[in-house]
């Protein structure tokens, strides 16, 4: 894998998008930052200040996921790739 430099994100960036698609999901559910707090078990100054800064606990993050019907992004996050056969990995197929 290379790595690319001008493709390269700092974490707070990649923070921020995270948080800027979960707004983006939460406001498609037509819920308020209140409601979404409630319903996820994360405190609304936790959801208020994730969605400004990004910032928020893993713990509190995958109960936003659970809400969202998004906890199989989690589950696959770093999982190595299974391949079917060696042609894949030669050809690159992965």
């Amino acid at each position: 894998m290379e790595f690319d430099l001008l493709n390269f994100k700092m974490p707070n960036e990649i923070q921020l998008e995270i948080a800027k698609n979960i707004r983006k999901k939460r406001k498609k559910l037509k819920l308020t930052q209140e409601e979404f707090a409630k319903k996820s078990g994360v405190s609304f100054g936790s959801i208020k200040r994730f969605e400004n800064t990004g910032e928020i606990s893993l713990f509190s993050l995958v109960k936003i996921a659970l809400v969202l019907n998004c906890e199989d992004e989690f589950l696959n996050l770093f999982k190595q790739k299974q391949y079917d056969s060696i042609e894949e990995i030669i050809n690159g197929k992965y």
